[in-house]
């Protein structure tokens, strides 16, 4: 089969970040168990960190809502930022200029006021230049987000495939979750891809047809190798 390279792609909007959406996994079991400890943060200060498309910007949201704290983007604070009584969520906080994140953190533990930081590593690694904010990064307590497991992208690639009234037999589903990079971002681009080639081609989503149209994300060791066996995880509160 020859992908004729002219699919458009559907115009979807970026992950959601609604509580119900967000599945429990060992992966993120320990980033809840902090995420609820929040009065206990030591200098009310937290950051969560993984490889992108791990749930740290659900993560994120979730907490953000709950506490009525505001969400940004570090490379939008700018200045002497306004710190909500709630706390402040910053995503990809290591963008963030390094006065301006100094400023938040000190003016954060003069007012009480909860910080969350994410990045895809911990702070006690960005490169920085402000020796007082390196010393308050080093100190601050992080926390990894995992890779998740095969129940977790099921689950993942499932609900990405029903936002698109995707039907792919589950055989051809636990397929893709035993090859597909593990994490949440690849199965969306993964899912994008398989819909908007299916479309152009009329064709269903089969193993072979997924396997021409996602060869560069599963690679040949993955698709002619011996196949991964199932993680055994659970679901926790949160």
């Amino acid at each position: 089969m020859r992908l004729s390279g002219q699919a458009s792609f559907a115009l979807f909007g970026g992950p959601r970040f609604l509580e119900a959406d967000f599945r429990d996994a060992p992966s993120n079991e320990d980033a809840r168990a902090w995420l609820r400890r929040t009065p206990e943060w030591p200098d009310g200060r937290l950051a969560l960190w993984g490889e992108a498309g791990r749930g740290k910007s659900h993560l994120l949201h979730i907490w953000a809502a709950r506490h009525g704290a505001d969400a940004r983007l570090g490379a939008d604070l700018s200045g002497l930022p306004d710190i909500p009584v709630a706390g402040l969520a910053l995503d990809d906080a290591d963008r963030a200029e390094e006065r301006s994140l100094l400023h938040l953190l000190n003016a954060a533990r003069e007012s009480g006021a909860p910080i969350l930081l994410v990045a895809r590593t911990p702070p006690a690694r960005w490169s920085v230049c402000l020796p007082d904010l390196a010393s308050r990064l080093h100190a601050m307590t992080a926390v990894p987000v995992g890779a998740p497991d095969d129940a977790l992208l099921g689950a993942l690639l499932a609900r990405s495939l029903a936002d698109r009234q995707l039907r792919v037999p589950p055989p051809v589903q636990e397929w893709l979750v035993r090859r597909l990079p593990r994490s949440g971002a690849a199965v969306r681009d993964a899912v994008a891809r398989l819909d908007a080639f299916a479309l152009d081609q009329h064709r269903n989503i089969t193993v072979p047809f997924a396997t021409q149209v996602l060869a560069d994300m599963l690679g040949p060791d993955e698709i002619f190798g011996t196949e991964r066996g199932p993680s055994r995880g659970g679901e926790a509160p949160w």
